[in-house]
């Protein structure tokens, strides 16, 4: 697989895109339906390891099992904490795939059963009849691995910065976006929903209180530009007007957000750093607009944090 910050097939990868979001809407829904709802939508999200994606444990009655795409063997591993392990082709289609998570879960003596209707997908064809989306090439499908795990690397150092309530940093299958999200501690209005196949309870249940967000959209076979975004809810007067760092980063007037395509970030002379200044100024517009406390809610580091870390990887050397 290409390390750091890889070149994307962006004209070429729409068939694989659209299957492997559904393959993780699948394994999404088995989480969201056995382990607890944790506040703004946070029990059902998807984790980046080295490999893939996960569900992290989830409890089953007496058991747990985790949930792993696997994109480097091209599988669905599901192992229980009883001891059981069963896995799942990737490379065939949704409806296949989808019957084959079903029949796993079967046989390792932890049946589930999820809504078959993919969320957030205008026209979605349910899981169990969905022999359209199938074609999958898992050297896209690893591709996008990398630029996840490179984005999850940036993401975390931006939470890290903020002591106020912060996300994870995880994957939100119903879009397909990789996202980290600040609180500033207030309410918000009412969230106004109005995705497909998505609750209004739930949307606005996820918009509580005020936020920012940034993240990675890969695009869709209709935008075929992946990119990182970033807006405030709700949105404060005036951010269209704001600056984003850096230059390539550009506002988007009628909605609010601001994007940054990813060959701007990856052809940076220092890519972590480019994206990272696109988080915190983008952060920075939408929480000075809306008055937070940033002096109370974001802190540096302690000075010994440094040296701390690099006294532990040394005495890990050296044994």
């Amino acid at each position: 697989m290409e390390t750091r910050w890889p070149s994307l097939p962006t004209a070429a990868w729409a068939d694989t895109l659209e299957t492997l979001h559904l393959y993780t809407q699948v394994v999404g829904k088995v989480r969201m339906g056995y382990g607890p709802w944790i506040n703004h939508a946070w029990g059902v999200t998807l984790y980046v390891t080295p490999r893939g994606l996960t569900t992290g444990i989830v409890p089953h009655g007496d058991d747990a099992f985790e949930a792993r795409l696997d994109l480097l063997d091209s599988e669905l591993v599901v192992e229980t904490a009883s001891g059981g392990r069963k896995r799942v082709p990737l490379e065939t289609t949704v409806s296949r795939f989808y019957g084959a998570v079903m029949a796993a879960f079967e046989r390792l003596g932890l049946p589930v059963s999820i809504d078959p209707l993919p969320s957030e997908i205008a026209g979605a064809i349910p899981f169990h009849e969905d022999m359209q989306h199938g074609p999958y090439d898992p050297a896209h499908a690893q591709l996008m691995l990398r630029a996840w795990i490179d984005s999850e690397r940036v993401m975390n150092r931006f939470r890290a910065r903020f002591i106020g309530k912060a996300s994870p940093v995880q994957l939100y299958w119903g879009g397909f976006v990789l996202s980290a999200y600040r609180f500033s501690g207030h309410t918000a209005p009412p969230h106004p929903g109005g995705a497909p196949n998505f609750p209004l309870d739930v949307a606005q249940e996820s918009y509580t209180h005020e936020v920012t967000a940034v993240g990675l959209w890969f695009g869709s076979r209709e935008v075929p530009q992946p990119s990182y975004f970033a807006y405030t809810y709700p949105e404060p007067d005036s951010i269209a007007e704001a600056t984003a760092e850096p230059e390539a980063a550009a506002w988007n007037a009628t909605g609010g957000s601001c994007s940054l395509p990813y060959e701007a970030v990856r052809t940076a002379d220092d890519p972590d750093a480019a994206l990272l200044a696109f988080f915190e100024s983008t952060h920075a517009a939408g929480a000075d607009l809306a008055h937070w406390d940033r002096e109370a809610l974001e802190l540096a580091p302690p000075k010994g944090a440094d040296w701390w870390r690099s006294r532990s990887r040394r005495v890990a050397r050296e044994g």
